[in-house]
């Protein structure tokens, strides 16, 4: 039992830092052949983990190979655009100057039912306000409307509008991050007037507290914090 323990825990952490080699892909974002590897890796993995006389090494052998192979075909990805397109395939228009392109339909075997779930999804009801639908390489639908029907911007209505950057986080789940109130330039002491504004008295009593560039707080209590 301690050997199956051992081995699992081995094959598990040498999977993750493989696939942390190969980027941060979510898995609805793989390209077909990411997929592919994802899905004979799990393979690989579970026999010699259920199975003690098969040497480790023919579970982890065959797993590097193929994220070799993986990283290979990333790099010629990236330096050949005939390679990528060949592998991966090209997006599809699949509606037009608010049309359906049916043959682009047909071809990825998408249905119309599924194709106004994806718009739905996207808050667009109908292809009357769609310029373009894109089925990309990854199986996600990118809607572009007609410029009329774009959100306004603050700069198409000539409002000032502040950048507020990044937000810190300083408290998390009521732990204090030393190294993000020192990195953001600010000590304990205007921290406790930050929780006090809020009606706090500690740290601990905070679920959330972050800061931006400009040094505007947002803090989030917990529900039993003021107590």
């Amino acid at each position: 039992m301690f050997v199956v323990l051992i081995r699992t825990v081995l094959l598990y952490l040498f999977i993750i830092a493989g696939i942390r080699l190969l980027g941060k892909h979510q898995i609805g974002q793989l390209e077909p052949s990411e997929l592919v590897l994802t899905l004979i890796i799990a393979d690989l993995a579970s026999v010699p983990m259920q199975d003690n006389g098969i040497p480790l090494l023919a579970g982890l052998i065959p797993i590097v190979v193929l994220l070799a192979l993986s990283s290979i075909i990333s790099t010629l990805c990236t330096r050949s655009i005939k390679f990528r397109a060949l592998l991966c395939g090209r997006p599809s228009v699949v509606v037009e100057n608010g049309q359906v392109v049916e043959a682009e339909l047909r071809k990825n075997r998408l249905t119309l039912d599924e194709l106004m779930e994806e718009l739905r999804i996207q808050g667009y009801a109908d292809f009357q306000s769609i310029k373009f639908a894109l089925l990309e390489t990854n199986g996600q639908l990118s809607v572009l409307p007609y410029a009329a029907d774009k959100p306004v911007t603050a700069a198409q209505m000539g409002v000032s509008s502040q950048e507020i950057g990044l937000p810190v986080v300083l408290v998390s789940d009521g732990r204090l991050l030393e190294h993000n109130l020192k990195g953001a330039g600010y000590e304990h002491n205007w921290l406790e007037k930050q929780l006090a504004a809020h009606g706090l008295h500690s740290p601990r009593q905070a679920f959330l507290l972050t800061v931006d560039e400009s040094g505007n707080t947002c803090c989030v209590p917990k529900k039993e914090g003021k107590k």
